[in-house]
């Protein structure tokens, strides 16, 4: 299989009535990367992927894979496969046949597709459960025939739509580090939207932060992270306090703010035990909140309570500076 595919959104536009949903955005992926489109409910990454899909009719602009505009073309002829949230399997289907399904619609004979069939349930480990319905399933095993179903087309790029929602929370951290990892063997573009702040972490090699329809930031999960470049993005990625500066506003991450002896006065309004940290949430006199993360043994040395007037310190050189 080829990989590393263009794709690019040129000032892709969707309305529905008065409401814009999707505001011209433009961006190019990577090829052959991980992204994670993360935004709150209602935000346009949905609207976005359904779009490249082919699932929902654009309103202006275009879409253009390896350097065709596809977005005019049926789902089926744009080189794209989207794997659902409710997976969508066919229960009077096997497993096999679920995952064959496309190649039959195609015309391809049954010794050919079930040989193919047969190799994407190898690659996502079901190939013992090939028999089956998709009732006598788990939820993760239903997520992996939804994945091989996906892929049975060899697609360029495959769209996930919240894929982990379903999943318990063990399962979810699984399955994220299976998804990775059968990405960079497949070499393809994933992109995969969701609102969890740290699977978009965990799996991004880049990602593209939605809000009120239009990108707020897009660059490398560690970039994003670090350097959020508004206000929005440092409070949504989380790990971040806002403070409000002489002539603007800056972030510090919350395990660089410590209690000290010196430094800007605050009150304890909260304390968190969190295992090998203590999330302590602070008001500074000028109203701002700020969250301290301290390491468990710092805490309990010295520990604090609500209500407490304490003193806030970090270096400097930690403070990052938002756009206004």
């Amino acid at each position: 299989m080829r990989t590393g595919y263009d794709l690019e959104l040129v000032h892709l536009t969707k309305r529905y009535g008065d409401t814009v949903a999707v505001r011209d955005l433009n961006h190019v992926f990577s090829p052959g990367s991980y992204v994670c489109f993360l935004g709150p409910s209602g935000c346009g990454k949905s609207s976005t992927l359904r779009m490249i899909a082919g699932h929902e009719e654009i309103s202006e602009g275009s879409i253009l894979l390896d350097g065709q505009d596809v977005s005019r073309l049926p789902p089926a002829q744009r080189g794209t496969a989207m794997m659902f949230q409710n997976y969508a399997l066919f229960p009077h289907l096997s497993v096999r046949d679920n995952v064959a399904f496309s190649l039959r619609m195609k015309g391809v004979d049954k010794d050919t597709r079930h040989k193919r069939a047969n190799e994407l349930l190898d690659l996502v480990d079901m190939t013992h459960l090939a028999d089956r319905l998709p009732a006598q399933l788990s939820g993760g095993q239903q997520q992996r025939v939804a994945l091989a179903r996906a892929l049975v087309t060899e697609p360029k790029v495959l769209l996930l739509d919240e894929p982990l929602s379903a999943l318990d929370p063990f399962l979810r951290i699984r399955m994220r580090s299976e998804l990775k990892k059968l990405q960079r063997e497949l070499g393809i573009t994933f992109i995969h939207v969701t609102h969890g702040q740290d699977e978009a972490l965990a799996l991004a090699d880049e990602i593209v932060v939605m809000n009120n329809a239009v990108i707020e930031q897009a660059g490398p999960a560690r970039e994003v992270w670090a350097q959020p470049d508004t206000e929005f993005v440092a409070r949504f990625i989380g790990g971040h306090n806002v403070i409000a500066l002489p002539g603007g506003k800056a972030t510090i991450r919350s395990d660089a703010v410590t209690i000290a002896p010196e430094g800007l006065p605050a009150t304890v309004i909260a304390v968190e035990y969190q295992g090998a940290s203590v999330a302590v949430s602070t008001r500074t006199e000028t109203g701002d909140d700020v969250l301290a993360l301290l390491p468990e043994e710092q805490f309990f040395a010295a520990p604090n309570t609500p209500g407490e007037s304490v003193r806030l310190a970090w270096d400097e050189r930690r403070l990052h500076h938002l756009r206004a």
